[in-house]
């Protein structure tokens, strides 16, 4: 069977890259890492983690301390892998950066089996559709109020049927008065027909987020993302219950324990796991399935690549981020119209980066 016999990593920067804000971040770059698998049957699958401009050296030794280790790995031993890598790993914890190297390589691997298969991962998995409603994000901070506009309108041309937007502007630019006011010129636009929903990116405190779903209650917010800190999980219910406005929340989870909290408090209505730093494809879909024994769908955390042909093997998913980010470093943009994406009918994941584009490390 086809066995690991290299591994690479490789740096990229997309081509849309550009300074941006939401209400904890200031990001001036948008950068990859790809990792790049080598099998003895001549076969290759790649996996990226986003980065930003975040730690680079500390991206890059936990993604060097695998490059021994997966040596010799049939590509479809995923779980054997993370098992023996979680044993070695365990004196610093299971958490952090080791869990998204892991996690990178396990897509790695999984690109590397569809692709000895010669068969698309959704197919391989078992689907129950193969396109997903997706939603446009950004509404950045930073964003002007022309290029907000811009954005909505080139979201709502294309044929989405929802729009995300950040909130949380810090009172020294005006605050909660000036995210209202956001949102009403993004009403305005797009009309009342597309949802819009906010994102505060755990900016705000409990009082203000309140605050802030009251106000904009007319404006008809499909659904708040991360209003407040990931760990409050009090605090999720009390805005629920003050509010009863619809909570999203888990890109920050690398583990299940949160959502668990969640649902005992009854404190969110969507599900967000980051396949990266939740750990992979397969813990992906156990928390994807937890979620549907209670009722709660799935709507990932920007990894749309992954996400969108994942969702197609689950009952409850809802949908997709939707950036354009990667678009211009791979070779096969995934087909996205009228507010749905397809998932890629290539095998593995079905796209490869542009190695003119990529750095080695």
């Amino acid at each position: 069977m086809p066995a690991i016999q290299k591994m690479n990593v490789y740096r990229a920067v997309s081509t849309l890259s550009q300074p941006i804000s939401d209400a904890t971040h200031d990001i001036n770059q948008i950068a990859f890492y790809v990792v790049e698998l080598e099998l003895d049957n001549g076969v290759t699958g790649e996996g990226y983690l986003l980065s930003f401009h975040y730690s680079p050296q500390a991206i890059i030794g936990a993604l060097n301390d695998l490059r021994d280790a997966v040596l010799g790995f049939e590509c479809y031993e995923t779980a054997k892998l993370t098992a023996a890598i979680e044993r070695e790993t365990e004196y610093f914890g299971h958490n952090g950066l080791q869990k998204w190297a892991l996690a990178t390589v396990n897509v790695a691997m999984w690109d590397a089996w569809g692709k000895t298969l010669q068969q698309p991962i959704w197919k391989l998995l078992g689907a129950s559709t193969h396109k997903v409603p997706v939603y446009g994000s950004g509404g950045w901070l930073s964003y002007s109020d022309k290029e907000l506009i811009d954005e909505v309108s080139n979201y709502k041309a294309r044929g989405f049927g929802a729009v995300k937007i950040k909130v949380g502007t810090p009172e020294s630019k005006g605050g909660i008065e000036r995210d209202i006011m956001r949102l009403r010129k993004v009403r305005e636009v797009v009309g009342n027909k597309l949802n819009i929903m906010m994102d505060a990116n755990q900016g705000m405190n409990v009082p203000d987020a309140i605050k802030l779903s009251t106000l904009a209650a007319d404006i008809n917010i499909h659904w708040f993302e991360e209003p407040v800190p990931h760990t409050d999980f009090a605090g999720y219910q009390l805005i629920r219950q003050k509010t009863g406005i619809a909570l999203a929340m888990g890109e920050r989870e690398y583990d299940m324990e949160p959502l668990k909290y969640l649902i005992d408090r009854n404190a969110l209505d969507l599900w967000q796991p980051d396949i990266i730093r939740i750990g992979g494809v397969e813990a992906w879909r156990q928390s994807a399935l937890l979620a549907h024994a209670h009722n709660i769908p799935v709507l990932p955390h920007y990894y749309k690549d992954y996400d969108v042909p994942l969702l197609c093997t689950v009952p409850n998913y809802y949908g997709s981020e939707s950036f354009d980010w990667i678009d211009g470093i791979i070779d096969n943009k995934m087909r996205v119209e009228n507010g749905e994406a397809w998932a890629r009918e290539g095998a593995g994941w079905g796209f490869t980066f542009l190695k003119q584009h990529m750095q080695e490390l």
